[in-house]
């Protein structure tokens, strides 16, 4: 998926896009919102959320910020093969980062949670753990 050339374009020459899809209705990317998972290089690999056509909203999310993830699939998800992942990050103004009704949702969760545990490593970055 490398060669997208709007990602070049939006981004820099040096990125790479790894994963995309859109927010899908009864399983089909009929919407709006676009997920794009960006590598830049060495130095950064980011989840954006677009939002919007006229008027866009984009959210990012640094993935060595996540310190948790969860899938959720409701039965129309299961129908259609879709869940939501949401993201749990130490990101302030986004402690929630939501992939809604994305397409192959345990196959993008599993590449998710390589790519924290590689991004942890590579920033040097621990989640500690409390037990109460």
């Amino acid at each position: 998926m490398n060669g997208d050339k709007s990602t070049k374009r939006k981004y820099g020459m040096d990125a790479e896009l790894l994963w995309k899809d859109r927010k899908r209705y009864f399983g089909l990317p009929w919407s709006f919102t676009r997920y794009r998972l960006i590598k830049k290089g060495d130095a950064w690999l980011k989840l954006f959320s677009d939002v919007g056509l006229l008027y866009s909203v984009v959210d990012e999310l640094n993935i060595y910020r996540v310190y948790d993830l969860t899938l959720h699939q409701s039965l129309f998800d299961k129908i259609f093969r879709t869940g939501t992942i949401i993201l749990y990050s130490n990101d302030e103004r986004n402690p929630e980062f939501r992939l809604r009704h994305i397409a192959h949702p345990y196959r993008v969760r599993e590449m998710l949670s390589n790519m924290m545990e590689e991004q942890r490593k590579l920033h040097n970055v621990r989640i500690s753990e409390f037990q109460v």
